[in-house]
């Protein structure tokens, strides 16, 4: 390879690119540990779609350099092929076919030979997609869906299990997205992803600020029912409010078993307007399907006394800056922001939009739940306490 690995950037370097990459680093961060600048680093990794190729290397099986040294050799003494191959203990074909596709005996040169090696292991290789058209449609529909690719990949071995033409990895579907070079999915595709980056990005975890909170009378997580914490029994749910730009809100509630999603209007975070709003929906959930909620310890909670004597549903609060505590509902608002993104207001939203977009998510074949959807186990769930 030449000294430069695209964009001004040497190859030792891109490896060391790629690496912070990986690791978690910014761009900018990047761009400051090698001493360029930020939007060269940015042109370098959009180039490969944010994912970092593996460096390139022979088989073990092939040809080397010093052999063919050999074979150049063996040439100009006059061995035959048979002497060639004994003293390199190959094939004769192997030391045939080499001297044949490179100019023959009177103008073999190993140098160029073994350039020319090197060129031709670059052919490009179909990927799945682009040799299984059934497939690639079935990957394409599931994404305008907002599926997400691992979903994708386990409901194609569900759906379609004799059919092992209709296999294809999570990593796959994300590299065929964002590796344009292989023209197989559109990139337009991307915009249905739960993460629209433009370009592929390594997860980080990024430390929240503290919360200042005063709520009266709060229960810990710590004092919640067994039966609530291993999720056997329906009826437990995790809520928080869900923000938007101009100091907007969606409440959304998850239900611990099954997953299943409620998305609540509220026209402000102020404790009366989101308890009243979560007064209002309990009668419309099933009998006996919400006993109690977790919450985290935000101010808008602070009338939870209120709540619970108007529903009979107990409340309970994770431990300051303990988003984990309530997994599932942090999952789903991560989920969400496919849908609301981040800098968009949520005021004109009506109840209407968001059981839509609830019943979205309640269709979407889950993970945990053995790629069944929400809706599916809710349903049981339903009928179970009817």
């Amino acid at each position: 390879m030449g000294r430069y690995a695209g964009f001004g950037v040497p190859t030792a370097m891109s490896r060391e690119l790629w690496a912070r990459w990986k690791a978690g680093e910014s761009v900018t961060s990047i761009g400051r540990a090698l001493g360029r600048n930020s939007g060269t680093v940015y042109q370098r990794l959009a180039w490969g779609g944010g994912i970092g190729r593996l460096p390139r290397h022979r088989s073990r099986l092939a040809l080397t350099s010093l052999e063919r040294e050999e074979i150049l050799r063996g040439v100009a003494a006059g061995w035959s092929l048979r002497a060639i191959a004994r003293a390199l203990q190959r094939a004769p074909s192997t030391i045939s076919r080499e001297i044949v596709r490179n100019a023959g005996r009177l103008r073999y040169r190993a140098g160029a030979a073994d350039a020319a090696a090197w060129r031709r292991a670059t052919r490009p290789k179909a990927c799945r997609l682009a040799q299984h058209p059934r497939l690639r449609q079935l990957v394409a529909g599931r994404l305008r869906a907002e599926w997400a690719p691992q979903q994708i990949a386990e409901w194609l071995v569900t759906e379609y299990p004799n059919e092992p033409t209709l296999r294809i990895s999570h990593e796959t579907i994300y590299r065929s997205l964002y590796i344009q070079a292989r023209g197989v999915l559109k990139k337009e595709l991307i915009a249905h992803l739960r993460r629209r980056h433009p370009i592929r990005r390594s997860r980080r975890d990024p430390l929240a600020p503290p919360r200042a909170s005063r709520i009266p009378d709060l229960v810990s997580i710590a004092a919640r029912p067994a039966e609530i914490e291993d999720r056997a029994i329906p009826g437990h749910w995790e809520g928080d409010l869900l923000a938007g730009a101009q100091n907007t809100h969606i409440a959304t509630l998850v239900e611990r078993t099954t997953r299943y999603v409620q998305l609540i209007r509220v026209t402000g975070k102020d404790t009366t307007t989101v308890i009243n709003a979560l007064i209002r929906t309990v009668p419309r959930l099933p009998q006996g399907l919400m006993r109690s909620l977790t919450w985290d310890r935000g101010n808008e909670m602070a009338q939870h006394a209120r709540f619970t004597v108007a529903t009979n549903v107990a409340v309970y609060f994770c431990d300051p800056q303990s988003p984990w505590q309530r997994g599932s509902n942090e999952n789903t608002n991560g989920l969400l922001r496919q849908y609301f993104p981040k800098g968009m207001t949520l005021a004109h939203l009506t109840q209407r939009q968001l059981d839509a977009v609830a019943r979205r998510l309640n269709m979407r074949p889950r993970k945990t739940l053995g790629y069944r959807s929400p809706a599916e186990h809710f349903a049981k769930a339903v009928a179970a306490t009817g």
